[in-house]
C-alpha cells in the first residue's frame, strides 16, 4: 500500500448542517460536490460528507455509535494567537468548544473543537514543524 491518504470522510447526520458550518469556516466546496455528497480540497487530500447512515451501509458495517470515534482531525496554524481565532471562529459557526486554546508540554500550543457531529478538530501551532508557503506542514 502506497503511504497516502486521498479521502477523509466524514459521516455526518445533517449533510446541509454540516455543509453550512465547514462553509462558515470559509471552506469552500468543490464542484464534484452532488445533492447526496460534499467535497472539498484540503491541501493534498480530499475532505467529504456524506450521511452517516449511507456511508455506515457502504462499508457494511452498524451505523450506531456515539462517543469518541477515536481519531482527531488537526489544523495546524501560524501562531498561537490563530489557534484561538480559528477556535472562536468555530465556535461562532457552531461548534462546541472540547478544549480551551493553552500551552502543551511539549511546547506547541492548542485547543480542541467538536464540529456538529462531534468530530474532533485540534487546531494547533507547533514552533518545531513549520508550516511551507502554503500552509501546509512537510515533516522531515
Amino acid at each position: 500500500m502506497k503511504q497516502t491518504i486521498s479521502f477523509i470522510t466524514l459521516g455526518v447526520a445533517d449533510l446541509q448542517r454540516s455543509r453550512d458550518f465547514y462553509r462558515q469556516l470559509g471552506w469552500q466546496e468543490s464542484s464534484a460536490s452532488q445533492d447526496g455528497v460534499a467535497f472539498f480540497a484540503a491541501g493534498s487530500v480530499a475532505f467529504a460528507l456524506f450521511p452517516r447512515a449511507e456511508l455506515a451501509e457502504d462499508a457494511n458495517v452498524p451505523a450506531a455509535g456515539s462517543g469518541f470515534p477515536g481519531f482527531s482531525l488537526a489544523h495546524n496554524v501560524e501562531s498561537e494567537a490563530a489557534v484561538q481565532a480559528l477556535l472562536d471562529e468555530a465556535v461562532a459557526a457552531g461548534a462546541t468548544l472540547a478544549q480551551p486554546a493553552g500551552k502543551v508540554f511539549w511546547g506547541g500550543f492548542r485547543g480542541y473543537f467538536a464540529d456538529p457531529d462531534g468530530f474532533l478538530w485540534e487546531v494547533c501551532y507547533n514552533p518545531f514543524i513549520p508550516l511551507d508557503a502554503d500552509g501546509f506542514i512537510r515533516l522531515p
